[in-house]
């Protein structure tokens, strides 16, 4: 679990890094060749040096960095919700999912279990699916925010476990009816209670395919710019602030008359 947050957090750091040193040296003629040839301890104080007499430099560096990011993110998003128009089914790949089995109007709901928000929109969610469970396919894509939620990430370890024994949406529903309760223990006595093979559950939760599930989810998250929960997306529609059934059907009419 631990290695799936490092692994998101150094790369941003990495990337930001690249970056500096990229336009330090091209800003500053120190050309590749040169670098090449001068030790690890040579280089690091040649770019202090000039960060400290050039500040500046290291601010035109982030804002260009991140201009391009924007730039890049909008593209990534535009052409993510361009597809998800023209195939909404193909935003599933291995999420858990429930309703409609046609799969011609599909809901993705990027969320965390700790996320209080999150837990409101569930309940409304909750309601939407079971009015149009012929119509609309509910998929559910994890967005643990580690950063502010410690139980984030071990429920969502847990929740997916459950869904390799069948039992994802019971799991699910009692960790946002029980939200306030995260931990070990809830876990534990919630895959009991749904009658999991226990040794499969703990085998599943900390495997290598859990933390690969989860990755990708993540993932997708990046390429559409989503920066917190819960985050939704009807058939390339993107559903902001707060989770109400008249937003929900409004945009259910608006995609219905393109797909159905």
């Amino acid at each position: 679990m631990n290695n799936l947050l490092f692994w998101f957090k150094s790369r941003f750091v990495r990337f930001v890094i690249v970056g500096i040193c990229i336009t330090l040296i091209s800003f500053f003629s120190i050309s590749p060749a040169f670098a090449s040839r001068i030790d690890d301890t040579q280089l690091e104080a040649k770019v202090l040096r000039i960060i400290q007499e050039h500040p500046e430099a290291i601010l035109q560096s982030v804002q260009a960095y991140q201009q391009r990011q924007r730039e890049e993110q909008q593209q990534q998003q535009q052409a993510f919700l361009q597809q998800m128009k023209a195939n909404p089914k193909g935003a599933i790949g291995t999420s858990p999912t429930k309703g409609a089995a046609a799969q011609n109007i599909v809901l993705l709901v990027f969320s965390d279990f700790q996320c209080p928000y999150c837990a409101q929109a569930y309940k409304t969610l909750k309601q939407f699916a079971a009015k149009h469970q012929d119509r609309v396919t509910l998929v559910y894509k994890h967005l643990p925010l580690t950063n502010i939620h410690d139980q984030a990430l071990p429920a969502a370890f847990s929740a997916w476990a459950a869904g390799q024994q069948g039992q994802f949406w019971a799991f699910h529903d009692a960790l946002f009816e029980h939200q306030e309760t995260l931990g070990e223990a809830l876990y534990q006595s919630t895959a009991k209670s749904l009658k999991l093979d226990m040794e499969q559950f703990e085998r599943d939760r900390n495997s290598n395919a859990a933390s690969e599930a989860i990755r990708q989810d993540i993932e997708m998250a990046q390429a559409l710019g989503v920066n917190g929960t819960p985050f939704l997306v009807m058939n390339g529609e993107v559903i902001l602030g707060a989770v109400e059934i008249p937003q929900l059907e409004e945009v259910l009419a608006k995609v219905s008359s393109t797909r159905e």
